[in-house]
């Protein structure tokens, strides 16, 4: 564990920075299994926790900025609502003018929350972690790639050099993998299961791809084993954090066996971790499903009081704009 640079516990650095817009919602689609009521449900997790929290709304994601990352013409279709069918089929829903406003508004609120960490250590966008998304089409459950367009955008603006996406998801991070594809300043590194969709994995710059009915044990020893060392020999101004809680073992659709204790200590390492040298960190909500989705909504909300109750040991990161020049590995 890497030593911590600790500060006095108080109500101020004990906050949730927590990134939600109303657009977070929408109707049930008329096509597909994906609800959206869980994204309100989080909130109302958190609200009811008793952790302090601060609510922050984030501006839409500018479309230059999507397009930077995602082919104009796929773009254009979200926009206008004129995704085809078979695109429409591949994410999982219909894209709705709706749906646009949303996703413009969760791609925009994972750029605020990267924008949070650097103020205050660590901050969560409390939907996103969009990882399927590739350059022409959305894919499960996934419209736009939002932790691809923040690493972009970070580093275009000068707010990073490199950024590390770490990707706890049960599910490979294959569109940002394909998206970051051949770039040495943004390096992903991927946790998932081994036999979970998709089915054609990307090449991240890290895969590791767990058998089913791994644990927390397992689990934890493979995340003590390689995330210091990439931290270490890439050398992050700023991590962005894929925190779906699908690992757990009674998600609908993952396949490891996670339990709430190992979900938990699962994200508090990955923020010490992170903190623990000196760097920023944004979460993003990622997956997790299940038939009651007040149970998923409770489990979100805990890892992210988890992360904020760890970011609370450390002092405040850098400002925006400050990366180094330092010399790299990896």
């Amino acid at each position: 564990m890497p030593s911590s640079k600790a500060t006095p516990w108080s109500r101020s650095n004990r906050i949730l920075h927590v990134v939600h817009h109303v657009d977070y919602m929408a109707p049930a689609p008329t096509r597909g299994s994906f609800r959206f009521d869980k994204y309100q449900l989080v909130m109302v997790a958190l609200r009811e926790s008793g952790h302090p929290i601060t609510e922050h709304a984030p501006d839409p994601c500018p479309r230059e900025w999507l397009e930077a990352v995602h082919c104009p013409d796929y773009v254009e279709q979200v926009f206008t609502a004129q995704v085809p069918y078979e695109k429409e089929r591949r994410i999982g829903f219909p894209v709705t003018p709706h749906i646009a406003q949303r996703v413009a508004h969760t791609n925009g609120g994972t750029w605020l929350a990267a924008q949070l960490s650097f103020e205050h250590g660590y901050a969560a966008n409390s939907a996103a972690g969009s990882h399927h998304a590739l350059y022409d089409s959305g894919a499960g459950f996934c419209v736009f790639n939002d932790l691809a367009v923040c690493a972009n955008r970070l580093i275009a603006e000068g707010d990073a050099s490199r950024v590390l996406v770490v990707d706890c998801d049960v599910h490979q991070g294959d569109g940002t993998a394909a998206l970051t594809a051949g770039r040495e300043d943004v390096f992903t590194l991927s946790l998932h299961a081994e036999k979970n969709f998709p089915v054609r994995k990307a090449r991240s710059s890290l895969d590791i791809a767990l058998p089913d009915g791994t644990g927390d044990a397992d689990y934890l020893d493979v995340l003590v084993t390689h995330l210091p060392r990439v931290l270490d020999e890439f050398s992050p101004d700023i991590v962005l954090y894929q925190a779906g809680v699908d690992p757990h073992e009674h998600d609908k659709l993952g396949r490891l066996a996670l339990t709430d204790e190992g979900l938990e200590r699962r994200d508090r390492y990955v923020v010490e971790t992170v903190r623990g040298r000196g760097l920023p960190i944004a979460s993003a909500l990622g997956g997790g499903y299940g038939t009651d989705p007040r149970v998923v909504a409770g489990r979100h909300a805990r890892s992210m009081i988890a992360m904020a109750r760890e970011n609370a040991k450390f002092a405040c990161a850098r400002s925006p704009g400050a990366a180094e020049s330092r010399g790299h590995g990896i």
